[in-house]
């Protein structure tokens, strides 16, 4: 298997609890909190572990919350390459209503990041090995510009490092510029933004797809479309997987779990439609879990052979 690194410049403490009901100005009594590593490349990590492979974690951490990041991702054996950072790392709250069903995620933003500590996870990106795969996920942080990470991917790639980017906005723009990003996961809605036009039709997402892939800009384009699974492109093909019906009790990780497992078969030099159908499996799987819980094995296996066999 192809070695496998994840960059989140982002990352966070996520903790969940459960609330009988939401209401103004009252005390709302709550669940004991469970406590998990967040951010997009640090879930990817985790993802990926879960589903029986490994990738290493690189992110800076700061103050008694970056600790606690650290130590969490030890538990669940995901290794780690850390920036020690001055500011402390943010720390999230998901918050499940059990009488309505309904979500509430309070997103903090993320951490500042000096000039300097970039420049040290550069330095960590850049001693990663030709031909590893590099996942960046997840937001840009206060003091970091599009720049700074365009500036990355280069020199990355000039490394010989295949880069995969899940991000979105100006930031995914930007990092398809360069070109040649072995994988981008926008969704229906950012990928209208990146060709400059509204996606209506049934045939309009395939083409715009086909469009990034045919300008060079992206290896494999797989856009989300929820409910109705994933639409893959590459090159030589074009791939729809619809997952079963299921109860959706969280969305929190579907997406990362989708990179995740993709990034593992793509390390695994699987050919595309297999790819995206283990991808639709476990991003399918964490939405059957409440709070910020990743795919699990057992769930993701279960729904890939149903993929496959059908």
């Amino acid at each position: 298997m192809v070695p496998v690194y994840t960059l989140t410049l982002a990352p966070s403490l996520d903790s969940a609890t459960l609330t009988p009901q939401i209401y103004p100005e009252g005390k709302l009594r709550c669940s004991a909190p469970v406590f998990e590593p967040g951010g997009g490349g640090i879930n990817v990590a985790r993802a990926i572990a879960h589903l029986g492979g490994r990738a290493t974690a690189l992110f800076p951490a700061g103050g008694a919350t970056g600790e606690h990041l650290t130590a969490l991702l030890a538990d669940e054996n995901v290794p780690t390459v850390v920036v020690e950072a001055k500011d402390w790392t943010r720390q999230n709250l998901h918050v499940h209503v059990e009488s309505s069903g309904e979500q509430y995620r309070f997103v903090m933003p993320g951490a500042a990041l000096s000039e300097s500590e970039f420049r040290q996870l550069e330095e960590k990106v850049l001693t990663i090995e030709s031909g590893a795969i590099l996942v960046i996920s997840g937001s840009l942080p206060p003091g970091i510009q599009v720049e700074n990470l365009t500036q990355l991917i280069k020199a990355a790639q000039h490394q010989g490092i295949r880069c995969i980017v899940d991000s979105s906005g100006e930031a995914l723009a930007a990092a398809l510029s360069i070109g040649h990003i072995e994988l981008v996961k926008p969704n229906q809605k950012e990928l209208s933004a990146l060709v400059g036009r509204e996606l209506t039709q049934p045939d309009d997402v395939r083409i715009a797809a086909q469009e990034i892939v045919n300008s060079g800009k992206a290896l494999r384009v797989v856009v989300s479309l929820g409910p109705q699974g994933a639409l893959a492109v590459d090159a030589n093909q074009c791939v729809q997987v619809v997952p079963p019906p299921m109860k959706s009790q969280s969305t929190v990780g579907a997406g990362d779990s989708m990179v995740g497992a993709m990034t593992l078969k793509l390390a695994q030099n699987a050919p595309l439609d297999d790819m995206v159908r283990f991808g639709v499996a476990a991003g399918s799987a964490a939405t059957i879990n409440q709070g910020t819980r990743l795919c699990a094995l057992h769930d993701t296996q279960k729904i890939y052979d149903y993929l496959c066999n059908r």
